[in-house]
């Protein structure tokens, strides 16, 4: 539809600019001008101008500047065509025609759009009914109250194939109108249309002003072809172009709310459910170019939330690639992969707002995203390896279109060669071979830490830089699995999913025996551990070793006050769980009351056993990498060779057990 400059003229001149803006800023006004707090940008002091005269708006706090359209197209995240069309509807003014044929087509849109809001209805009504009460016990087994249901419009298609094609039928509706809108099902060798969706769980979908435009069905039957049904395209509905639940959000994102882009119906509504209003969804396909635009004009960096599991993982990278070229200053993206195996429903029911909070608090910049996947499981070993890496990188850097955000890419990457390439010490050669794969260091690799780690900022109970000395050290982030495949299996499985029994002995050793953090303070900053977990009650523990009252007390009496302090600071639940992960209390040392040297003897080795652990683990991506570049039998004797010796560790850390029962130490 296009619109003339006479018409456009008109509508501004009905519609001053103080009354668009008004409905959404509380203006004073200021002499022949009206004064008021940023729409855009947090302030205490007024910077937010009106000139009704002048017909415009200024935002001195960000610099934003435009007309009526303008406004309406920054705030609600609409296209140019909508801005007029709400405005229009605003000022009680008529959309032109340009042609009779144009009329006809917005009259026809028009009586789609009630066809839709009557299907809808027709589906709301049959969930309340008798005939619903299957699809309400899944809704209740999702956890998705009544209340919730009727927010998002949801209902059931009952498995008759003529039931919805009857209910609109007895309302005038012609069926040439139901194909139109995707609604029933027809073609060349269907004598008679019938409906599309059938004994399955509805979710309406709206467009950016909340018009209904299609649906999503949800299979209740697992012997059904298709899981989820979205409905075709059509005259309304271009599912590349639309989002699930963007009117909503639109308007909670303006509001303050975070932008977080999950993978489906349901994990928007348990995110909505939690109290995270701007959660949206692609609708059954990939992101695409025209929803990151959408995206993009609704906030300036949305958060995208994948499933914890390898798709999630190649579902975050294509988003990366597909939004890199487009990157413009202050525009970007931000990546939270989920826990293993859980998507955002299963998170919030089991751990409500705050499991999604850590989550989304530890959301990952897109430059972090692309970087860990060029180097993940890299063996850099040679100059030619490190040169293919950097030839990558300065690849993905050119593609950014924009001149500025790409010399900032370029930059950040190439600090990131040089960090991780550097020595790890003054004058130390470069070493590397097939074992290590890299930088001298445990494996034979010297990579730098792609995380320094801070006392005290890696988790809630962490209470500031709590040590004169952190400056000193860094610490390892978590392992990151080279492939899909290691990604998936047993031993990454039980990294994430669970804290090993390793971890939980070393976490409980520091926390009944502090003092040792006084003499391995360092080594213990710089341990690798796999379990979110365990790295924020370990930052936890160094804040609140870092109060001096612990090394002024006995030992038992430094325990006590280690775990008042980690239960104050909000650390109940974790120190309950590494309990649980303690499956024998026959490795003496880590318990209370144990004596020094059989403390001692125990932490080193523990130690030696975790890096050991840790040191294989990285071996094993050099050894996937090589098996996929070369598939030889040396490479694949290799693989075995590592998976056996790391199936090994869990053997020796029983050797552990009963030590100190020998010379009559016991627990008390």
């Amino acid at each position: 539809m296009r619109f003339t400059p006479q018409f456009l003229e008109e509508l501004r001149a009905r519609l001053p600019v103080s009354e668009v803006v008004g409905r959404r800023v509380k203006l004073k006004r200021a002499g022949k001008e009206f004064k008021g707090l940023s729409p855009f940008k947090q302030e205490k002091t007024p910077s937010f101008t009106v000139n009704d005269q002048k017909g415009f708006y200024h935002c001195f706090a960000s610099g934003k500047h435009g007309n009526i359209f303008d406004f309406i197209m920054e705030t609600e995240g609409l296209g140019f065509i909508e801005a007029v069309e709400a405005a229009a509807s605003q000022a009680g003014m008529s959309i032109p025609a340009v042609s009779p044929d144009a009329a006809r087509h917005e009259q026809r849109r028009k009586t789609l759009y009630d066809v839709m809001d009557l299907a809808a209805k027709f589906f709301a009504d049959t969930l309340a009914s008798r005939a619903g009460a299957k699809a309400r016990g899944y809704l209740a087994d999702r956890a998705i109250q009544p209340a919730t249901q009727m927010r998002f419009r949801m209902g059931y298609a009952p498995p008759d194939r003529f039931a919805l094609k009857e209910h609109l039928g007895k309302l005038g509706i012609p069926v040439e109108d139901m194909i139109e809108t995707g609604l029933l099902i027809h073609g060349d060798d269907i004598p008679v249309p019938y409906d599309r969706f059938r004994d399955r769980v509805m979710f309406p979908i709206a467009d950016q002003r909340g018009r209904i435009i299609a649906f999503g069905g949800r299979a209740l039957e697992k012997d059904v072809p298709a899981k989820y049904l979205n409905s075709p395209e059509t005259s309304l509905f271009h599912k590349g172009h639309n989002l699930y639940n963007i009117a909503a959000a639109r308007q909670a994102v303006h509001d303050g709310a975070p932008l977080i882009v999950a993978e489906g119906y349901v994990d928007v509504i348990a995110l909505v459910t939690v109290g995270f209003a701007g959660a949206v969804a692609p609708l059954g396909t990939a992101l695409t170019e025209d929803q990151l635009a959408l995206l993009w004009r609704m906030a300036d960096e949305p958060i995208l939330c994948f499933d914890g599991d390898s798709a999630g993982q190649r579902a975050a990278f294509r988003a990366a690639d597909l939004a890199l070229p487009h990157l413009l200053p202050g525009k970007s993206l931000r990546f939270a992969l989920m826990p293993e195996g859980q998507d955002p429903d299963d998170l919030a029911r089991s751990g409500g707002r705050a499991a999604i909070d850590e989550v989304m608090n530890a959301a990952r910049p897109l430059a972090d995203m692309l970087w860990s996947r060029e180097i993940a499981g890299g063996s850099f070993a040679t100059p030619e390896r490190r040169a293919a890496l950097e030839a990558r990188i300065n690849e993905l850097s050119n593609g950014i279109r924009d001149e500025v955000v790409r010399r900032y890419y370029r930059q950040d990457f190439t600090q990131r060669l040089a960090q991780m390439f550097a020595p790890a010490e003054s004058g130390a050669p470069f070493r590397g071979g097939r074992s290590g794969g890299g930088y001298g260091g445990e494996s034979g690799r010297r990579f730098a830490p792609r995380g320094a780690f801070q006392p005290g900022g890696a988790g809630r109970g962490g209470r500031g830089p709590a040590l004169s000395t952190a400056g000193r050290f860094t610490g390892r982030q978590s392992y990151q699995p080279a492939s899909p495949h290691l990604a998936s299996s047993p031993i990454m499985r039980g990294q994430r999913s669970a804290m090993s029994r390793r971890e939980a002995l070393i976490l409980h050793a520091l926390i009944n025996h502090p003092w040792l953090l006084g003499d391995h303070l360092e080594e213990i900053a710089a341990l690798e551990l796999a379990h979110p977990e365990a790295h924020r009650l370990r930052a936890g523990i160094i804040a609140a070793f870092a109060q001096d009252h612990h090394r002024a007390s006995g030992p038992e009496e430094q325990a006590e006050k280690m775990r008042a302090d980690l239960a104050t600071s909000g650390f109940s639940d974790i120190l309950q769980r590494v309990e649980r992960a303690i499956t024998t209390r026959d490795v003496w040392g880590a318990e209370p009351g144990a004596a020094q040297e059989d403390v001692l003897s125990t932490w080193r080795q523990l130690i030696a056993l975790h890096r050991q652990f840790h040191s294989l683990l990285r071996e094993l991506k050099d050894a996937e990498l090589a098996l996929g570049q070369e598939a030889s039998e040396a490479n694949h004797e290799w693989l075995r060779d590592v998976k056996a010796r790391l199936a090994e560790v869990d053997g020796i850390e029983a050797l552990i057990e009963g030590f100190g029962e020998s010379s009559g130490r016991r627990r008390g």
